[in-house]
């Protein structure tokens, strides 16, 4: 998900999709834990969106 995407969400989107992504990488993880995945890197990218999309929501808060 790109940043231009997040930033057109409102705050409830926002909060929904952090939800969903927290709870797919846990499940990425642990399936990795028990044998490796295909592609690694979906590990990264989802990590990386979760941050972007908390970082946004702190940035709302604070305005």
């Amino acid at each position: 998900m790109k940043q231009s995407e997040i930033i057109e969400l409102s705050v409830e989107d926002l909060k929904a999709k952090l939800a969903s992504l927290k709870k797919e990488l846990s499940d990425l993880s642990l399936g990795h834990s028990v044998s490796p995945l295909e592609n690694p890197l979906v590990l990264r990218s989802t990590r990386r969106t979760i941050a972007r999309i908390s970082t946004e929501l702190s940035k709302r808060e604070l305005q």
